[in-house]
């Protein structure tokens, strides 16, 4: 790693980030190659198999925006799961509100969750402080096939990484049907789908796969610079709902002034802006 780490996602582009120091942690578990260092602009970063998952100064545009923008709308989640996620930075989000009684954070590899315990406090602490927390360690795919969990999530929450490696199976029609099956009435799944500047086929082609299982399904957008490209697409999904109904969103304004949340990205505003699209992006989306 020597001094600098290069990123090298997307084809035909790369980022280089400066260390800060020395690497924190450089080791392969089971599941994939695991680093965290301190980096000169950006914080810790916490990278798997050499892409980067998070950076602590901007971290908050992807956990916020995947957390919020569904709870606030759904009105009254009870029930989290949260695939992926060992960085335990959307399940603090999650248990931010009140009401919620369970979070699932269901990790395949346990040492991205002993190390993000032991160096990502900034942004986990108060997640692994909070007993409503229910840390898995095991196959999300294989935990939502489980009967036990058919129909009982408000909200599911796939932090899921780049279609590579063990987080491919997390892309297939087969996930799909069992996170639709997982859903309360009522209930909303949210992705991430990269970064559509650089990857378009992802969006267009997970759109199609969701339409195959879901009734209702659509795009939102938020803005993480650490991964590069511009906007970041985040999907929805539901059975029974939509997410983005701007019927919904007086009740929204409302309920965040309620919760007295301290966020540094998500605002009832910037909730509501999150569904206007570019029209290329647009364009995608229709495909």
């Amino acid at each position: 790693m020597a001094n600098s780490f290069l990123e090298k996602l997307h084809p035909g582009f790369s980022q280089t980030i400066e260390l800060e120091g020395a690497p924190i942690v450089q080791e392969k578990s089971r599941f994939q190659n695991i680093q965290i260092f301190d980096s000169k602009r950006n914080g810790r970063v916490l990278v798997l198999d050499d892409i980067v998952q998070l950076t602590t100064r901007d971290e908050c545009g992807y956990s916020e925006m995947l957390t919020h923008v569904p709870m606030f709308e759904h009105g009254s989640v009870k029930e989290v799961m949260i695939v992926g996620g060992g960085d335990m930075a959307i399940a603090e989000e999650a248990l931010k509100h009140r009401g919620v009684k369970t979070v699932f954070n269901v990790e395949i590899d346990e040492r991205v969750v002993d190390l993000s315990r032991r160096h990502l406090s900034e942004v986990n602490a108060a997640a692994f402080a909070d007993e409503r927390l229910k840390v898995q360690i095991e196959d999300a795919f294989v935990f939502l096939a489980d009967k036990a969990n058919s129909h009982r999530f408000d909200l599911i929450i796939a932090d899921r990484p780049d279609p590579v490696g063990p987080a491919e199976v997390l892309f297939g029609d087969t996930f799909y049907e069992r996170v639709s099956r997982a859903l309360a009435s009522g209930g909303f799944a949210v992705f991430q789908n990269g970064v559509p500047f650089f990857q378009p086929e992802e969006l267009t082609d997970t759109l199609k796969q969701m339409q195959r299982s879901f009734r209702y399904c659509g795009v939102y957008l938020a803005v993480v610079p650490s991964y590069i490209g511009g906007f970041m697409a985040l999907t929805w999904v539901s059975n029974d709902a939509v997410l983005g109904d701007p019927a919904k969103w007086a009740s929204v304004d409302a309920a965040f002034a309620a919760s007295r949340l301290r966020t540094d990205y998500y605002t009832p505003a910037i909730h509501r802006a999150a569904f206007a699209l570019p029209a290329w992006i647009e364009r995608l989306v229709k495909g």
